[in-house]
């Protein structure tokens, strides 16, 4: 017998791709952007509006096949048909999985003409970036069912999409790999490098953290379903006392880039963000809920990433 499937409306596919969440891939983008204009007088206009569609494109696939992944390999048929969305309004996986595929190449398309337009290196970055994509949730060990969701979800979404903004926008790139018939000559700006991943710091641990509350708010739907998150590991009281320390560091971590001169001294502001900050860690330490205190760990890095962008723009104009 032919399943029978509900297309796939405007509305359930701003809920398969967790349109809010989306956010959270635009700001790491915005703030690249931004700081190449700020650190190095540099826009590419061109290449920035391509990178703009390809790192939608995957952050779009990202969402939607991990809850077509999630639909499979589901251990509770309760979760299955009632809190994924594949099972829950009965869409068609295969056709969600070729829909999600479309955006993952058109994000390759994307990825090939800016290679071409910087340097060999960004294929192998790329590359690198849409393997923790596939992976996360694919394959016989995904990567989401491992202690490694937060670091991943972290570097890939935080750093990795920073330092791709800030790649394509400015010559010459950190990294340059120039082939000569059968030699290649790698180099790189170690300076530059480092000071990128020190200024992406703060996004990489609250987008890290993001995905600490989604784990630890599905730490019991997750067992069931064999996935051994973070939180499974170290058991949630204790990952419960570490969630607070997240924020302190990202703070930290911003105040040592303006002492350092990384970011300019107006940065200070973000500082005014600290009891929001504070009592968004209050609420998600009383109620552990996807539902209802989840959103305050997207809160707190929207507010703070959305700050350090209007921040580095408002700089940048001003040199």
């Amino acid at each position: 017998m032919t399943a029978t499937y509900k297309p796939l409306t405007w509305p359930l596919f701003l809920e398969l791709i967790r349109l809010p969440a989306k956010t959270a891939s635009l700001l790491p983008f915005l703030f690249g952007v931004a700081y190449a204009q700020y650190a190095f007088g540099q826009i590419d206009w061109i290449n920035t509006g391509l990178y703009f569609v390809g790192q939608m494109s995957i952050a779009l696939f990202v969402t939607g096949f991990n809850n077509v992944q999630d639909f499979y390999k589901a251990k509770d048929e309760h979760y299955r048909q009632t809190q994924n969305i594949i099972g829950r309004e009965q869409l068609s996986p295969r056709r969600t999985l070729a829909l999600m595929g479309g955006f993952l190449t058109l994000a390759c398309v994307m990825g090939l003409i800016l290679v071409f337009r910087t340097n060999l290196s960004l294929l192998f970055i790329g590359g690198a970036a849409i393997f923790v994509a596939i992976f996360y949730t694919a394959g016989p060990v995904p990567l989401s069912r491992m202690p490694l969701g937060e670091i991943l979800a972290g570097l890939c979404e935080g750093f990795g999409t920073i330092f791709i903004a800030v790649f394509v926008n400015i010559v010459p790139q950190p990294i340059d790999l120039v082939l000569q018939g059968q030699q290649f000559a790698l180099t790189g700006n170690l300076a530059v490098i480092l000071e990128l991943f020190f200024v992406a710091l703060p996004i990489v641990i609250l987008d890290g953290t993001v995905m600490f509350a989604d784990n630890i708010c599905d730490l019991d739907q997750d067992v069931i379903n064999q996935r051994f998150t973070l939180p499974y590991y170290l058991g949630k009281p204790l990952a419960l006392k570490l969630y607070p320390w997240s924020a302190i560091a990202a703070f930290a971590c911003i105040a040592l880039a303006i002492v350092f001169g990384f970011e300019p001294w107006l940065m200070l502001v973000v500082f005014a963000l600290v009891p929001f900050v504070r009592r968004n860690v209050k609420i998600f330490l009383a109620k552990q809920s996807k539902a209802e205190t989840f959103g305050t760990a997207i809160a707190n890095l929207l507010s703070v990433a959305a700050v350090q962008v209007v921040v580095l723009t408002i700089s940048g104009l001003w040199q």
